[in-house]
């Protein structure tokens, strides 16, 4: 009961840098902005938007939804398993979030490179502008996310983490989950949603 007692009164705190969630909540204001405009003009012309997303293909897209979802639970273990001083499973849970992150990143930029490969540019018409736009944009933010995991993987690999202090990898953790979520909604909007 004490125990109950002493767990409720315990104060919360954010995990991770509050700096990280300042940057997070910037990136989710740009993407915001970025899917809000792509709406209405998606809803200006809503054949255009409809023929150019029946030139993607769902399957790499589903598969990389599941990579990331897969990378947020890895990295989601790696919290827990520092939290509970276990460094040597939360490593390699930092390496399974980093694999996921670079499987994400040859699927897409192979997708990438199809529509390159078709002809298709920035400048072939607003749809295609918006899809490379929004979808360059995350890549970018995947490869930020990896450059984060990576430097936290090789500082445990020194012992910089334990159950006592391991706020960089809950920092990175958060960084990667904004990556996933922004992934979420940018699937529904351009391969899902009519």
């Amino acid at each position: 009961m004490q125990t109950t007692r002493l767990a409720a009164s315990a104060p919360r705190t954010v995990p991770g840098d509050l700096a990280m969630w300042f940057f997070i909540l910037a990136e989710l204001a740009v993407f915001g902005l970025f899917f809000a405009v792509y709406g209405v003009v998606r809803a200006r012309q809503p054949a255009l938007f409809a023929a150019g997303q029946a030139g993607l293909a769902r399957l790499p897209a589903i598969i990389n939804t599941l990579l990331l979802i897969a990378g947020s639970g890895a990295v989601a273990a790696a919290v827990q398993d520092f939290a509970h001083g276990r460094q040597q499973r939360g490593q390699r849970w930092l390496l399974a979030t980093l694999l996921c992150g670079a499987a994400f990143l040859l699927l897409k930029g192979h997708e990438f490179a199809g529509k390159f490969a078709a002809g298709i540019t920035l400048s072939s018409n607003d749809f295609w502008m918006f899809y490379l736009g929004l979808a360059g944009f995350h890549y970018l933010h995947v490869v930020l996310g990896m450059v984060i995991i990576a430097a936290v993987y090789l500082r445990a690999r020194h012992g910089a983490y334990d159950a006592a202090n391991h706020v960089g990898v809950e920092t990175a953790a958060a960084y990667w989950h904004m990556v996933d979520l922004v992934w979420l909604v940018l699937f529904a909007l351009v391969y899902v949603a009519r």
